[in-house]
């Protein structure tokens, strides 16, 4: 009779579990539907934490920007672990590597030479600045694009598809769709580079490091937290069409919340006709919604 009350109990809790987070999922959709109302773009979130995964209008195919920066050196870091290369050894670059008609702090640190610089330097500015020519220069490193796209792939990421280096899409603007995936697709692979083995120790922490270093997007996801909370993230954001839309603004990463739990997210905005204040607004307005649902 008791173990049978102990099993009554046991499951009673687990249906108010339950019930407790649809309903907050229910709360949480709502608030984002009030965001989004009357917003002349397409906007999708998903975050994941403690193996619950919440989806909003994750169907579309949004165009992942430099968000795909993340996807690059991951690829990149496995690359060198199969290497066995360290973070502290030295690549050379050549100056026809360094594309002149893109933004790249890189270039304009080493301009129009040959130098040396670490893998891990390249990572650096490669996630932590945004920088375009370190991002080609992974790419060709892990072995092109299609070998990026693979490696997500294997790990059984779906809803995403990587065709486009940052020189391809800046030729043709309209190439900028053929990088896409869900929001839940970022926040899975970033899930899986941060726990697990699918990383070493070393390279686990200094990738979560160089995205906690990341200076842009102040105003989207780190806009919705607190001051004393710590972010690691990747933003993205596109030029606008002719037309006058914003192809996309983007911003993914992981929210560190007390005790060592780990939030990851991504808030994506496509085909927006809103300005880039107000893309950034949506963005770290849907971060507080869930946010503040998760501190409740």
């Amino acid at each position: 009779m008791k173990n049978m009350l102990s099993i009554s109990l046991a499951v009673f809790c687990v249906l108010c579990q339950c019930a407790r987070a649809e309903t907050d999922e229910s709360q949480i959709r709502k608030k984002i539907d009030l965001i989004a109302k009357s917003k002349d773009a397409t906007i999708g979130a998903a975050f994941l934490i403690d193996g619950r995964m919440f989806k909003y209008n994750d169907g579309h195919r949004f165009p992942l920007m430099s968000v795909f920066k993340f996807h690059v050196t991951l690829a990149a870091l496995k690359e060198m672990e199969r290497g066995r290369t360290g973070l502290d050894e030295q690549m050379r670059i050549r100056s026809a590597q360094m594309d002149e008609n893109t933004y790249s702090p890189l270039r304009e640190k080493h301009p129009n030479r040959d130098f040396s610089i670490s893998y891990g330097d390249l990572m650096r500015y490669c996630i932590s600045q945004s920088d375009n020519n370190a991002c080609d220069i992974l790419i060709e490193y892990a072995g092109g694009i299609s070998e990026v796209d693979r490696l997500a792939k294997r790990l059984g990421v779906e809803n995403l598809s990587l065709s486009e280096t940052e020189k391809s899409m800046h030729a043709d603007m309209s190439k900028c769709y053929g990088n896409w995936g869900a929001p839940s697709s970022v926040v899975e692979l970033m899930q899986l580079a941060y726990g697990g083995n699918l990383l070493t120790k070393e390279h686990r922490g200094f990738l979560e490091n160089i995205m906690k270093e990341t200076s842009t997007g102040a105003d989207k996801i780190k806009a919705g937290l607190p001051e004393n909370v710590v972010l690691g993230h990747k933003t993205g954001s596109s030029d606008r069409t002719g037309n006058g839309v914003k192809i996309a603004d983007n911003d993914a990463g992981v929210i560190y919340l007390p005790g060592g739990r780990k939030c990851f997210l991504a808030i994506f905005v496509k085909d927006s006709k809103e300005s880039d204040e107000t893309n950034a607004r949506i963005i770290s307005d849907i971060a507080k919604v869930i946010y503040n649902a998760l501190s409740n």
